[in-house]
């Protein structure tokens, strides 16, 4: 269906007659005829009839009218998007995994807010388990998490961020000292550094560590990545996280990784909304900019 068919029509009804609507949209009046008819084969109904001299619309084109007024609306709103977004004074909260906040966000963000200076972020660094939670509870308008988690069937719509690899790291003196994670059946006397205990990389960890017998000496537990990468740098222990958060270091030859079975184990990362919420400008904005970055 033709979209200018459909302003054809509403020329009309604004106008009171198809000799208006041709000199409003500097058409011919057989032009406005043809498009008309288009439009009611199309639809196969008719949109007018004569009553004397005059066309009126029919009852189906009475019906039509407020249709096509929420397209036109519609397609207005796309066009102007992206003024509408320059001005906006809106806000979102938005809940983000403590990986993806410090390593996959701040690109996203500053392209945000270049996009749309105006608006407001309340940004929370979150357990991907209590964004989930938040995002059904309707307190956060978007998540940035990893889907790993589950539980929240067809409430949540996730648009996916990609798929990530894990890696088991440590100082090139630690995996001198450690280096088999393989051989079943062993204590390995070296502390593991990692995030609390409803981090989803450190479940996949332990829950490898258990079905191979494997046993560290401690836990040390600790909200920041940064800091458990530091740590790790500064032979304190090891750590498993997603690779993209130790790329550089692994790159600059700082950590190193230490094989596990777990190469092909992988996390997916979503941004993700309660299928009820209203789309907004500016979380449609921030849903197609994580959908688009780079992944790393």
């Amino acid at each position: 269906m033709e979209l200018k068919y459909l302003r054809t029509f509403r020329t009309i009804v604004t106008e009171g007659g198809f000799s208006r609507a041709a000199e409003k949209l500097n058409y011919t009046q057989s032009t406005i005829t043809f498009q008309i008819g288009q439009l009611e084969q199309e639809l196969s109904i008719s949109l007018f009839e004569k009553i004397g001299r005059r066309m009126v619309l029919t009852k189906a084109g009475e019906q039509l009218v407020p249709y096509v007024d929420e397209i036109l609306q519609s397609v207005d709103k796309l066009r102007f998007f992206e003024a509408d977004l320059s001005q906006c004074q809106g806000s979102l909260n938005i809940g983000v995994g403590e990986t993806l906040l410090c390593f996959r966000l701040p690109a996203i963000l500053k392209e945000f807010h270049q996009t749309a200076p105006n608006a407001r972020l309340f940004l929370q660094s979150m357990n991907c388990y209590d964004i989930r939670n938040e995002l059904l509870n309707g307190t956060l308008d978007l998540g940035i998490f990893y889907e790993d988690v589950g539980g929240f069937g067809s409430n949540l719509m996730c648009q996916p961020m990609g798929n990530y690899s894990l890696s088991l790291v440590a100082s090139p003196g630690t995996k001198k000292r450690y280096s088999d994670f393989i051989t079943p059946d062993r204590t390995v006397p070296v502390p593991f550094i990692i995030n609390e205990k409803n981090c989803i990389f450190r479940q996949i960890f332990e829950a490898y560590l258990q079905r191979k017998s494997i046993i560290l000496d401690h836990t040390i537990e600790l909200w920041s990545v940064p800091t458990i990468i530091n740590l790790v740098k500064s032979d304190v222990g090891i750590s498993f996280l997603p690779t993209f958060t130790v790329r550089e270091d692994l790159d600059a030859g700082t950590l190193e990784e230490i094989p596990t079975e777990l190469a092909e184990r992988t996390i997916s990362a979503v941004c993700a909304y309660h299928k009820n919420k209203w789309i907004s400008p500016l979380m449609r904005l921030f849903i197609e900019l994580c959908v688009n970055a780079k992944q790393v």
